[in-house]
């Protein structure tokens, strides 16, 4: 009988993860968190807010909680609802752009901390207050949380050139590199419209400046091997699809100057402009045309990123060379912000293509 008991309670441990205290799990009892939302609260407190319930035919509640810790906001959340909230299920963190510009070091190791969270979770910055979005659209869309995860797992794929998505891995390893700088997309919010609206760079754990959508499509185009869907100019009234780019990088010996050739290939889809692709010497100039205004708002995103000394490109790891001293993180960051660009793309686009009438 006492070899069956212990038996019986071996079994046990090893069942509930070595514990002898077993979590309530059962589906009925429990709120699998989706998306937390991340703002400043009253006094330097954190404001946390998330969606209940999530994924069922409930009337939905914006719950919202000021706290010092993050730890502290899934404790206050079970005191106000029916359902123990589960962070394992979390798929989307939404960072408030002052917040993130005072630093995300914290809620980053936090959430990296945590055991039951993967990091294959959403990591976006907005412009805006999320909260009043949430509250104006949970009346039109049942699962509003469920709709906005699919967005992101749709656009994840950063080869398409949509979003510069990025997970809590991709923006962990980043922050902890000593040659890249982390990156997030900023979506800008209202009451009616959550809309992509560039990429926010970061100085170690701080937002230091964001782009818009035209020096988003470049940062991705210098990005080393990329392809992008579409590249539009409504300056020049071009679209260009299926652009493929090559991206070679070259300094000089004392690393005062670096050059740079872009090499891009695709198809002209759209032209509204005054030229005829009919003929060559219209089609050449119009290349010309790219190829000039590409390497001029190239240069100016380039010395934006000095200007606010951050590398999301990761142009230092070219700075590792065999048989040489590797440059240290605190060098390069006295190189980069002075160092003189020169920037050249060559282009080969395919023409329109005429339909026979």
């Amino acid at each position: 009988m006492i070899w069956i008991k212990r038996c019986l309670l071996i079994a046990l441990l090893f069942t509930t993860g070595c514990s002898p205290f077993v979590e309530n799990n059962t589906i009925e009892e429990i709120a699998p968190v989706v998306f937390w939302s991340f703002n400043e609260g009253e006094e330097g407190m954190l404001k946390i807010s998330t969606l209940v319930p999530p994924l069922i035919n409930e009337k939905k509640r914006l719950l919202s909680k000021q706290v010092k810790l993050l730890k502290q906001g899934g404790k206050e959340f079970n005191l106000i609802y029916y359902r123990e909230f589960k962070s394992g299920q979390l798929r989307m963190v939404l960072i408030n752009k002052n917040l993130a510009k005072k630093g995300t070091l914290t809620l980053i190791d936090t959430l990296l901390n945590d055991p039951d969270i993967s990091q294959r979770l959403y990591v976006a910055v907005v412009e805006g207050s999320f909260e009043d979005y949430i509250k104006g659209q949970i009346s039109k869309q049942a699962h509003l949380d469920f709709f906005l995860y699919r967005m992101f797992k749709h656009y994840e794929n950063r080869h398409q050139g949509e979003m510069s998505i990025v997970n809590l891995h991709e923006f962990k390893n980043r922050l902890y590199s000593p040659y890249t700088d982390p990156f997030l997309p900023v979506f800008k919010v209202g009451k009616d419209n959550f809309i992509y609206k560039g990429t926010a760079f970061f100085q170690e754990d701080k937002l230091v400046g964001s782009i818009d959508k035209l020096n988003d499509q470049i940062f991705q185009l210098i990005s080393n091997d990329y392809y992008l869907k579409n590249l539009s100019i409504p300056d020049l009234a071009v679209s260009i699809g299926q652009v493929r780019s090559k991206t070679q990088i070259h300094f000089n010996k004392d690393f005062s100057a670096m050059s740079i050739q872009v090499n891009l290939q695709g198809r002209i889809e759209e032209y509204r402009g005054d030229k005829n692709m009919s003929i060559t010497e219209d089609y050449l100039s119009l290349n010309e045309e790219i190829e000039t205004f590409l390497e001029k708002h190239t240069i100016m995103f380039l010395n934006k990123l000095q200007k606010w000394n951050v590398d999301p490109i990761g142009v230092g790891k070219l700075t590792l060379r065999p048989f040489s001293r590797p440059i240290s993180n605190k060098e390069w960051s006295s190189y980069w912000p002075r160092m003189k660009i020169n920037v050249e793309y060559r282009i080969d686009f395919q023409p329109i293509k005429r339909m026979n009438r």
